[in-house]
């Protein structure tokens, strides 16, 4: 009975093929599979149950369609060795056609380089701010290292992912080592759990805001639905109060009365309080309280952390980026293919213009250098 693998190759790149034996092969064991117009190889990285499993809920997954590509075999020693030879070519390959992006003045970081097990294909991956003209790039790649080449445009953090490294945390990148999809991560996040505000502090090695910002964020949202907003008027017991802090750790508000008194209270009083006041949130504050006992997240699996609503944080570049895939074969013939994404449309990111308060000077008389109109109703001179 065929059975379902998942295969890591270079840079936590991961495929899902069909092995046809009755036996599944180990895990980290090294195969041979079918690749683009030839073979590559890479460890196994899931097989069986768990592999279908990771298959419905992956981004690289099949989603439930049918397995297109085969393994075709377990590789041999020397078959291993091969490939370990060719990773070391990998950072010669790149720094070579780095040096021709700076002959071409291209404005384009060479990320990494990759080469197919059978040495049938070259990829190259690059990062840059905009979409880049390189088809006079890939031709001359093709003529230097006669073979098939390609050119793949990503996003920061799927660099960092590539690339991997360790974080402020003193541990691997989540992207890098067990975190299933990139999720966009915004400011919004950071101020819901009274964290600094500052980029340095909160942003990762790939200069956006840290993934792990969102691992507590539903906890945050829905705990702070049982407390009145900071700053709101309440009534107690002591009459008008106003909300200074919550403490959804310690269940406890910080209250200031009219005459500047301060005092600080558990939550469960002060809702008592209220209700025994007439206070109309009261009411609302029990009903919250409830609903979130029985909905908090438990923070334990993946498909657990990523419930919350996404937004896009304003950045130089956009974290993943859709654009054209250029191929260029041996014989200089090059074309262009358009890259699948499942990230926002441009139209999306780009941040609004912000116009003044009259509107900028587009309807003065006169045009952009007229004279303005005065304040007081009269004419214009």
């Amino acid at each position: 009975m065929p059975h379902l693998i998942e295969v890591a190759f270079k840079g936590n790149r991961k495929e899902f093929f069909l092995w046809e034996s009755d036996e599944a092969p180990a895990l980290r064991a090294p195969v041979v599979v079918d690749a683009d117009r030839g073979e590559d190889l890479g460890l196994v990285h899931s097989a069986g149950p768990l592999a279908e499993q990771r298959s419905a809920r992956v981004p690289h997954g099949l989603l439930g369609a049918p397995a297109s590509r085969v393994a075709k075999r377990l590789a041999t020693a020397d078959e291993v060795r091969r490939l370990e030879e060719l990773r070391v070519q990998d950072e010669d390959a790149r720094r070579r056609a780095m040096e021709r992006v700076k002959a071409n003045a291209l404005v384009m970081k060479m990320t990494d380089a990759e080469w197919q097990w059978d040495r049938k294909k070259l990829t190259f991956y690059f990062t840059a701010e905009k979409r880049v003209d390189f088809r006079t790039l890939v031709r001359e790649l093709a003529s230097m290292f006669r073979t098939r080449i390609e050119l793949k445009q990503i996003g920061v953090r799927d660099e960092a992912k590539r690339l991997d490294g360790v974080g402020r945390c003193g541990r691997q990148y989540c992207s890098a080592s067990w975190l299933p999809e990139l999720r966009p991560v915004n400011l919004g996040v950071a101020k819901d759990q009274r964290l600094s505000l500052n980029p340095s502090q909160i942003s990762g090695a790939c200069g956006r805001l840290m993934c792990c910002l969102r691992y507590e964020h539903e906890f945050y949202v829905a705990s702070r639905k049982k407390y009145p907003k900071e700053g709101k008027l309440i009534r107690t017991s002591r009459g008008e109060e106003k909300v200074v802090a919550n403490d959804i750790f310690r269940e406890r508000v910080t209250l200031r009365a009219v005459d500047g008194e301060m005092r600080t209270m558990p939550l469960a009083e002060l809702r008592d309080e209220m209700l025994a006041a007439g206070d109309a949130l009261a009411t609302a504050l029990v009903a919250a309280a409830s609903a979130a006992a029985s909905t908090l997240p438990v923070i334990a699996g993946d498909d657990e952390l990523y419930d919350t609503a996404e937004m896009e944080i304003p950045a130089h570049s956009p974290d993943h980026v859709s654009a054209p895939i250029v191929v260029s074969e041996p014989g200089g013939e090059t074309r262009e293919e358009e890259a699948p994404s499942d990230d926002a449309s441009d139209e999306e990111r780009r941040p609004q213009r912000r116009r003044g308060r009259r509107g900028g000077r587009r309807n003065r008389p006169g045009g952009a250098n007229g004279p303005r109109p005065p304040r007081d109703g009269g004419t214009i001179s």
